[in-house]
């Protein structure tokens, strides 16, 4: 299974202590005060690694310390400051407090970094205290504490294309035949249980990324099915493809049932570029089907398609990247970070 959720608890590290000392040297009687200060707690930094693709790493580790700073000393010797933790997590991760659910950091960009616990700040030794009154000081600061959190992170795929639509209408087998991944494909529902991506390529450089999701069923926001378990991950998304099964006898109701769970996630996803195609087209004997047989509500039409026989593919990837192409991506960013659903409150 995709590890797409875990918690985790982040400690930085405490400053060191300032100390105190006084200046002890031959035929220097008294000497001032020369207690250093201590050095600064190491934080705890998430980072971005391309690389990585779920967070199944952090089903095996959820706890991160980071070093704490070393004491100050005589002489005015500072203290050494800890080093910082840098945590890996997958482009994609969104991070939040696991006890307000407050989002703290959206982790989307290669080079994202986000400082998850700031180290404590070492404590000033006691040559910081000397003043022309109080010229033998025995006060020192203690380091501070490094902040503590529990996190959660979610990660959420970042794909240009998301398919959708009711389990077993061929969507594994259309992104097996556009693009080179393999997602399980059989002759039953609920063959696909988590997320798969592809890399699919409409011409020379002109290519985008698929995401093929579990599919949907009615009352699936009511938990039915697989439920929206994997909806979060077409919330970045530029374009929705949707699916409607040509051997359906309803294929409109299928259309209304579709848009009403995605409503019912977040009102935002209906807003989205949407392509609605008839797929398992050699089922029914193929044809081009020049005209959707429903209404679609502002949608694109995407023709029927055959994933088998790669039928109607063509077109209907020249559509997509049509879409794609009038869709900047700043503006899918724009609308993705309005209004964006308060993580946990659609479980």
């Amino acid at each position: 299974m995709l590890a797409d959720r875990a918690s985790i608890h982040v400690v930085a590290g405490r400053g060191g202590n300032g100390c105190v000392s006084f200046r002890r040297e031959k035929y220097v009687p008294k000497g001032g005060p020369d207690g250093g200060d201590g050095g600064s707690g190491g934080s705890v930094i998430l980072f971005v690694n391309p690389h990585l693709r779920t967070l199944l790493d952090f089903q095996s580790r959820t706890h991160f310390r980071a070093p704490s700073g070393a004491h100050g000393s005589g002489n005015q010797k500072f203290g050494r400051g800890g080093a910082d933790l840098r945590v890996a997590v997958p482009q994609g991760t969104v991070v939040m407090d696991e006890e307000t659910g407050e989002v703290l950091a959206d982790m989307v960009g290669p080079d994202a970094t986000f400082v998850a616990a700031r180290g404590g700040r070492g404590g000033r030794g006691n040559a910081k205290f000397a003043t022309p009154t109080h010229q033998a000081p025995r006060e020192a600061e203690p380091g501070r504490e490094g902040e503590e959190r529990r996190l959660r992170l979610e990660l959420r795929l970042i794909a240009d294309v998301g398919l959708v639509g009711f389990p077993n209408v061929g969507k594994s087998t259309l992104l097996s035949r556009l693009s080179a991944a393999r997602p399980k494909i059989a002759d039953y529902p609920f063959t696909t249980l988590e997320p798969h991506l592809g890399l699919v390529r409409v011409r020379d450089e002109q290519s985008f990324v698929m995401a093929d999701l579990p599919g949907l069923i009615e009352g699936a926001h009511q938990g039915k099915g697989l439920g929206h378990e994997f909806l979060r991950h077409v919330w970045r998304t530029r374009v929705l493809l949707v699916l409607i099964d040509s051997m359906s006898a309803e294929p409109e109701r299928d259309v209304e049932v579709l848009r009403h769970e995605l409503r019912s996630y977040h009102e935002d996803l209906t807003r989205k570029p949407t392509i609605v195609a008839m797929s398992r087209s050699d089922l029914v004997g193929g044809g081009s089907m020049p005209d959707p047989p429903f209404a679609l509500h502002g949608a694109g039409w995407g023709g029927a398609v055959s994933g088998v026989t790669g039928e109607g593919t063509k077109e209907l990837l020249d559509r997509i990247w049509t879409m794609l192409e009038s869709e900047r991506p700043e503006d899918s960013e724009t609308r993705g970070r309005d209004g964006d659903p308060v993580p946990g409150t659609k479980e």
